[in-house]
């Protein structure tokens, strides 16, 4: 089970903490003001009252052993660079973090923030929904529009075809390469899996439970497969 850290429980934080935790993953709320800690008790797995910018007290908690972290702090844009800061020399590997400005967000990125968001612009809601969907590993913005994104081939579409699928007529996204893993034998004799990428699949190519599709169409026409 994915486990998140959501630091700082204003409006932000506590919407992205209670999507996450509507969604059965295991979450610990961290905040200095004891009120906010005390509306999220019951709501996430653990709610703790803390000043997150104290780097010794991030280590005790164990904050290295989670799987994201979530910086959301509203009181000074200090705080969260130093936060961020001190997740990254913890060791986190995904930190990602609300931004102020423009300005705020380069400096973000200069200390190792994974992710910025924008409030304003993308709501906890939509954040909650790709953090937690395994659906969907990697996503390449060409526009505003339009994306390749990776994603695990719906239970739906298993032994079907591309030809069946018909997933350009329907929904008017392209199939540009299908990952999978096959089966090989190794020096000793034991069986291990290896990637296997098959580039520009044609019709007659067969989807099995597992495969990666990479898809190139507009974003809202692929959102649509993803939910086939």
């Amino acid at each position: 089970m994915k486990q998140f850290v959501v630091i700082g429980l204003g409006r932000f934080g506590s919407s992205i903490a209670r999507a996450l935790s509507g969604k059965n993953f295991e979450v610990l709320a961290v905040d200095r003001d004891e009120d906010r800690v005390k509306e999220m008790e019951g709501v996430v797995s653990q709610a703790i009252v803390m000043d997150a910018t104290d780097d010794k007290a991030l280590r005790e908690l164990g904050i290295a052993d989670f799987d994201t972290a979530i910086v959301s702090m509203g009181e000074t844009v200090e705080d969260s660079i130093m936060i961020t800061l001190a997740l990254k020399e913890l060791g986190l590997k995904h930190v990602i973090v609300k931004a102020k400005s423009e300005i705020h967000s380069k400096i973000l990125k200069k200390v190792g923030a994974d992710r910025i968001v924008f409030p304003e612009r993308e709501m906890a809601e939509k954040l909650a929904e790709s953090l937690a969907s395994p659906k969907i590993f990697d996503f390449i913005e060409l526009s505003k529009e339009y994306g390749i994104v990776e994603m695990v081939v719906p239970k739906k579409l298993v032994n079907m075809t591309l030809r069946e699928l018909k997933l350009r007529d329907k929904h008017k996204v392209s199939v540009i390469a299908i990952k999978r893993k096959v089966p090989y034998s190794k020096s000793d004799g034991t069986t291990d899996f290896k990637d296997e990428i098959i580039i520009g699949p044609g019709g007659g190519d067969e989807l099995i439970s597992g495969d990666i599709l990479i898809l190139l169409g507009k974003n809202e026409d692929v959102d649509k497969v993803q939910k086939l």
